[in-house]
């Protein structure tokens, strides 16, 4: 297949796009600059020059392929409600303009998107996206699926890890280094789900492939790390204490990190697995945050 792929010079989607051509399949990557053009022209993929933010400049390049695998975002978290309405508007562009060819489209959404209340529960591929979270607006377009599109969202935990990562663990272990002490909230119990970023790319790949309509994929391989363990990798990391910040202090220390530290958001990938024949292989994270080179003092 030819396949567009947002974010393709990105850290999930490099990695998306390197497993498409492992596979043999032809890749258009989108470039909003022309620096981002010339990285994709030397991983050997063609370009496609647009914006996210200017759906039309995406939705001209839907001719020429046969499927799209959308993983680019904005990461600007002081505008992060504000961006998962522009993916959303995105997604919406998208599939319309798709809408009665059959084509595949798959984009990328949280597991954080459902909401867990019991102790004991993991989140599922079944449930639905609640409507308060920003982010559920990446998955509104599944719906498209009544029209002839084969809409799928393949959800990530916030802990896709490997190396090159500049997400929600490097930000800890930045924090940890400044302040001198890892940190977790509470007694550090809530849980975070987690995936290595070529096992993400693998099931990406399945996804696009099998092609189902208006489907949840969890690409997750470790249902739920408690934060305290996190925290105490970081600690181990950097040498540094691993304390308890209470409940109302939380913000105060963690900053925009802050609601994130304390969300327990377990997730199950138990139907993606026997749906798709995914499994995951790559290391886990703790062990991966040692090999990956996390704790690596930032260049001056």
């Amino acid at each position: 297949m030819k396949i567009l792929v947002t974010g393709a010079t990105g850290f999930v989607g490099s990695a998306v796009a390197e497993e498409l051509r492992r596979r043999r399949h032809d890749i258009v990557g989108l470039a909003r600059s022309e620096s981002s053009a010339n990285a994709l022209r030397k991983a050997g993929l063609d370009v496609h020059r647009g914006d996210i933010a200017d759906p039309e400049t995406v939705t001209s390049a839907l001719r020429h392929v046969d499927a799209v695998i959308h993983t680019a975002f904005n990461h600007d978290f002081s505008r992060y409600a504000e961006n998962c309405k522009a993916d959303g508007r995105l997604l919406d562009a998208l599939a319309s303009a798709l809408r009665g060819t059959n084509k595949a489209l798959i984009a990328t959404s949280g597991t954080a998107v459902t909401a867990v209340t019991a102790k004991d529960e993991l989140s599922t591929e079944n449930d639905r996206a609640v409507d308060s979270i920003p982010r559920s607006a990446s998955e509104a377009f599944l719906d498209y699926a009544d029209g002839g599109v084969r809409t799928s969202v393949v959800r990530l935990p916030p802990t896709v890890h490997g190396a090159g990562d500049t997400a929600f663990v490097p930000a800890l272990i930045a924090l940890a280094r400044e302040r001198g002490i890892s940190a977790y909230v509470g007694d550090g119990a809530n849980r975070w789900p987690a995936v290595h970023r070529h096992d993400a790319a693998r099931l990406f790949c399945h996804v696009v492939e099998q092609a189902r309509l208006g489907l949840r994929y969890h690409a997750v391989a470790e249902s739920g790390i408690a934060f305290r363990t996190i925290a105490e990798a970081i600690g181990s990391g950097l040498g540094v204490p691993t304390r308890s910040v209470p409940n109302d202090r939380a913000e105060e220390h963690f900053g925009w990190l802050a609601m994130f530290a304390a969300m327990d958001m377990p997730a199950s990938s138990e139907w993606t697995r026997d749906t798709t024949g995914w499994t995951p292989c790559e290391e886990k994270l703790i062990e991966n945050m040692h090999s990956a080179d996390y704790f690596d003092a930032p260049s001056s």
